[in-house]
């Protein structure tokens, strides 16, 4: 019995000396390991600082680049400053010679050229009454012919509107512009009922300027026209015409002595014939009021200015 259990003493004491060892290299080896992966850690960190400080380094150079770019780009501008300013001198002594040149050359006018200046500084003058003459026609033509549109605006402002009629002073004329809708149907030289409203508003300033004559123009558009009654634009451009004098001496007692009619078919446009609101536009009766012509030449008599 004793003799057994002393074999078996040994052995776990030989056990229990293996487990101790083997707990020391675990120990060891754990502590290696802590240590590797600390290095690790440390490594790591050490690599994004360096990839830090490169993106750093990268950034710094393009700003670099952008700096030389723009500096470059400025030395450029200067260059061509100093070349434009260079440009400029130059010219400017070309300039001072040929001004130098023909300074040199007034000094040396013959007496024919001195007469023959005196001789048109003279017909100037002389002609200088004659210019204000004109200048004070004018004036006074204007002023006429500014009063007479303010009438007709007063007049035609009630109940019509400002897109189909329009009164503007041109020269030595004032002119009214109705749209075709306002007087006639599509295609026709017919008077509508609704012309009347217009055209009698416009018959009481013709009526209050007995001294006027009345022109009437007929305008159409491009789109071709032809049937039983009308051979083309110019014909319904004329026909249009007649029928507005028509109406003003039979239906508001308008001298006809004092009315034309005309037509200009689709020329003399006011703007293109591509769209229908530029058929439409185009589409018009002009009303012209101007002077006549005795008249207008008694503005220009000095004895009657």
């Amino acid at each position: 019995m004793k003799i057994i259990f002393k074999p078996l003493l040994v052995m776990l004491i030989g056990l229990s000396m293996a487990s101790c060892v083997a707990k020391k290299k675990l120990t060891a080896l754990q502590s290696q390991y802590d240590k590797a992966q600390a290095d690790l850690v440390k490594c790591g960190d050490s690599v994004q600082d360096y990839k830090d400080k490169l993106d750093r380094l990268a950034k710094t150079q393009q700003e670099t680049e952008a700096q030389k770019n723009a500096s470059l780009s400025t030395i450029q501008q200067r260059d061509q400053q100093i070349n434009d300013l260079k440009d400029q001198v130059a010219d400017l002594r070309k300039l001072r010679d040929k001004q130098v040149e023909q300074v040199g050359n007034l000094t040396v006018l013959s007496k024919a050229a001195n007469d023959n200046i005196d001789k048109t500084l003279s017909q100037l003058a002389s002609k200088d009454k004659y210019i204000n003459l004109l200048q004070a026609a004018r004036t006074k033509a204007d002023s006429i012919n500014l009063a007479l549109a303010v009438n007709l605006k007063s007049v035609l402002n009630t109940g019509l509107d400002d897109k189909d009629v329009e009164v503007k002073v041109d020269k030595t004329v004032v002119m009214i512009n109705i749209s075709d809708k306002m007087l006639f149907s599509s295609g026709s030289s017919k008077i509508s009922p609704n012309a009347n409203n217009v055209l009698g508003k416009i018959a009481q300033i013709i009526k209050s300027r007995p001294d006027l004559d009345v022109m009437v123009e007929g305008y159409t558009d491009n789109v071709a026209i032809s049937n039983e009654c009308i051979n083309d634009n110019w014909d319904l451009s004329v026909k249009r015409a007649t029928s507005v004098v028509r109406t003003l001496q039979q239906n508001f007692s308008i001298d006809p002595n004092k009315l034309i009619a005309a037509g200009r078919g689709e020329y003399n446009t006011l703007t293109t014939n591509d769209t229908s609101e530029g058929r439409a536009t185009n589409r018009r009766t002009r009303i012209i009021l101007m002077p006549k012509l005795d008249q207008f030449y008694d503005l220009l008599n000095p004895d009657k200015k």
